[in-house]
């Protein structure tokens, strides 16, 4: 895999950000998350990333000690389905906190067989641009890096346009995650990677959930030089109806590709599925429910067993689950139910 990892990338990947499976007194339920990540994978994804914000960053806790785990469960299983002859899958880990902790993090995801660390800069406030450069090349000294703009509502913070291009110089980065749920910080990005020269380097992927759709379709053209796109996604709105983010995907690259103009109903489908994402990940509240709101969807289908998340404190919010109910009846096409219910037992099994 690692051979041709940046290729990989640069094609384009549809990859969920790994829910966490628990039990009704918040014990890992490893069942239902082996059964996830089997969902994701006969779904056709490309890659999977763990140890993200929707696994919970409450599995680094030591009195929860589920971090190694929870990373070593969802390897194994990817293993499982390439010995068996399914698709080699791009394994990502989530890395986060000081340099220290990061690093141990990238090395632990490295013995377990990941091949990229997603670098959350969440938390870090206190570090300049030189130092966060710096803890990502320590980060890339142990693990390929995908770098990540988070947005500020959950953790982030805003970076200029100069980090980012600073950040593209480095080797160790194969990819970024562009998520700051802003078109301006999103553009400074991507202009950053063409302003370096690395814009065939280095894999832009898109984790604005409110702009999926739409991240995928634009060319981004700044005068010079040839049209660059994002070409794919890590997004926790791809946990949820992920056969049907598989399909997406492939006709937005299709369309890519052909250079014909968008359809109107690519654009219609773009608008739903902000509309959708919303109501799952609670934009009302400021995203308190968002995670919640990712595993009321799976418990209606099946695949879950209830929402409960480590913080007993989060919950779904008021109001958010009729919002839910609006955007499931809205949008049935969206959604794909008959996909799960069909494969499920299985998975479970």
């Amino acid at each position: 895999m690692q051979h041709d990892l940046r290729k990989r990338l640069r094609d384009g990947l549809v990859i969920p950000a790994h829910p966490l499976a628990l039990t009704p007194d918040r014990r890992l339920d490893e069942q239902r998350q082996r059964a996830l990540t089997r969902y994701y994978l006969a779904a056709g994804v490309g890659g999977v990333a763990v140890g993200v914000h929707t696994t919970q960053f409450a599995i680094r806790d030591p009195a929860v000690a589920l971090h190694e785990p929870v990373l070593a469960l969802a390897a194994a299983t990817i293993e499982l389905h390439e010995r068996s002859g399914g698709d080699p899958v791009v394994r990502i880990a989530g890395i986060v906190g000081p340099t220290a902790q990061a690093t141990a993090e990238a090395a632990v995801a490295r013995r377990l067989g990941y091949h990229v660390g997603l670098v959350s800069l969440g938390g870090l406030d206190g570090m300049s641009l030189g130092q966060l450069i710096d803890h990502v090349r320590a980060v890339g000294q142990i693990i390929p890096v995908m770098g990540f703009y988070l947005q500020p509502a959950v953790g982030g913070r805003d970076l200029p346009q100069r980090f980012w291009r600073r950040l593209a110089e480095l080797d160790e980065v194969v990819a970024i995650k562009i998520a700051p749920f802003n078109r301006y910080r999103t553009l400074e990005v991507v202009r950053a990677v063409i302003e370096t020269g690395r814009e065939d380097d280095i894999a832009l992927y898109t984790g604005n959930d409110d702009h999926i759709v739409l991240d995928l379709l634009t060319p981004y053209h700044f005068g010079r030089g040839r049209p660059v796109h994002i070409v794919g996604g890590l997004l926790g709105q791809w946990a949820i109806w992920t056969r049907r983010a598989v399909q997406l995907h492939a006709e937005c690259r299709q369309v890519v590709a052909g250079g014909a103009p968008v359809p109107t109903r690519l654009m219609t489908i773009a608008n739903q599925l902000t509309d959708a994402n919303a109501a799952i990940f609670d934009a009302a509240h400021a995203y308190t429910g968002c995670i919640p709101g990712i595993h009321e969807v799976l418990r209606r289908q099946g695949l879950l067993s209830g929402t409960w998340c480590l913080n007993r404190q989060e919950v779904v919010s008021l109001g958010q689950l009729e919002d839910i109910d609006r955007v499931l009846a809205a949008y049935p096409h969206l959604a794909d139910d008959e996909f799960v219910a069909e494969h499920r037992d299985r998975w479970m099994s």
